[in-house]
């Protein structure tokens, strides 16, 4: 019986560095894509969500479910926002400023605070979540009441504060949204409020949110580290690195890892 031929092994052909450099290129305009248009992490700077979301707490946000719908992707769920939303967004005249805080007025609904209650269209709200006037702080002091903040939009804003925490602007505008004791929601705004209804600066102080000014909602914490409340207001180049290595070092023993997938709702 005659020998086959051998066929020779067909040599594996090296992949050039042109050709390395384009597939890393389309991994990164990929993920690049992913992580702007569709999800974005932010990381919890502030105590005005607490206890939904503390300081130090990194989330994934939904960049795709409150934008504006599109055409050219009609298989992506969109929906308008919701009252009670959890939600991302621009500061109003604050281009560069992400704020998370609760949605709890739509369009056209009736808004007022009674001792640090909410009341949407006349009807008491059940907030578990929220701090109210009485309760104690993390070093067991009674919270006290402040007119403004806790019965909303009964008394004006106190000249004693700065325009930094109610912009001038506002002060002139809130009035002309004043029907009765409520505030009522303009057509393509919403008004937003932090859970820590004691310590968040929200629409009570600066206004309406623009629904454009909406970016997304957050779905879950992926990491959380136990972070100074002050730490916002350290942002030299000494003070981050600084921080960095105390992360470094404390990774394990200051990561709250009870937190981790922890859903935000």
């Amino acid at each position: 019986m005659p020998n086959e031929e051998q066929k020779p092994e067909e040599q594996k052909r090296e992949e050039t560095l042109l050709e390395s450099i384009a597939s890393i290129a389309s991994v990164l305009a990929v993920g690049l894509f992913v992580m702007t248009f569709i999800f974005q992490n932010f990381e919890i700077p502030s105590a005005s969500m607490v206890k939904t979301l503390l300081i130090g707490d990194h989330v994934l946000v939904d960049r795709v479910t409150l934008a504006p719908q599109s055409k050219w992707m009609p298989l992506v769920h969109y929906r308008q926002p919701h009252r009670g939303d959890v939600f991302v967004f621009l500061k109003p005249g604050w281009p560069d400023l992400f704020l998370v805080k609760r949605l709890v007025g739509l369009p056209g609904d009736k808004i007022h605070l009674r001792n640090g209650i909410l009341y949407v269209n006349g009807v008491q709200q059940n907030e578990p979540y929220i701090s109210k006037p009485g309760d104690r702080d993390e070093n067991g002091n009674i919270r006290e009441y402040q007119e403004f903040r806790d019965d909303f939009p009964l008394y004006p804003p106190p000249s004693y504060m700065s325009s930094e925490d109610v912009p001038g602007v506002w002060r002139e505008d809130l009035p002309s949204h004043i029907q009765g004791e409520d505030l009522v929601v303009p057509p393509g705004k919403v008004f937003a409020m932090g859970d820590n209804r004691l310590d968040s600066l929200d629409s009570r102080f600066w206004g309406f949110v623009p629904m454009e000014n909406i970016v997304g909602r957050p779905m879950f914490v992926y990491w959380s580290f136990e972070t100074p409340a002050d730490q916002i207001n350290k942002q030299t180049v000494g003070d981050r690195i600084s921080f960095a290595g105390h992360v470094i070092l404390h990774f394990f023993d200051e990561t709250r890892w009870k937190r981790t997938l922890h859903l935000v709702k």
